[in-house]
């Protein structure tokens, strides 16, 4: 079994920078690929960025390149989510997920899911 937790969220600016960081209990993180996932108020949940087990960026959403990225601590059993030159529209409640997926931006293909931590981006 594995158990994520979230943390990290919060206010920040637009053009700020915020890491997010998803802690597993269990299982190494970094056995499985991992992701993250955000859903905006009245918008379904949508895909942001995936990393293979093995490493390496296996795929990341348009609206997010260049500006996010994806990696792992294994000594903490921990991975974050990286998010520099952040605009509004990236205000969302941000979710961490590990697992097998054959498709990486398919959500019900992920086996684990963190509980959620809110960003807003607001002057």
């Amino acid at each position: 079994q594995v158990q994520l937790v979230e943390s990290g969220g919060g206010l920040v600016q637009p053009g700020d920078s915020l890491r997010l960081s998803c802690a597993s209990s269990g299982r190494t993180i970094s056995s499985f690929d991992m992701a993250w996932f955000r859903q905006a108020p009245g918008k379904e949940r949508e895909f942001v960025i995936s990393v293979r087990a093995s490493g390496g960026i296996r795929h990341i959403a348009d609206s997010v390149k260049g500006r996010f990225t994806i990696f792992s601590d294994n000594i903490k059993n921990t991975m974050h989510l990286e998010m520099n030159s952040l605009k509004p529209e990236a205000a969302a409640v941000y979710y961490c997920a590990v697992g097998y997926p054959i498709i990486a931006t398919r959500e019900e293909q992920y086996d684990y899911w963190g509980q959620g931590t809110q960003v807003t981006v607001s002057s």
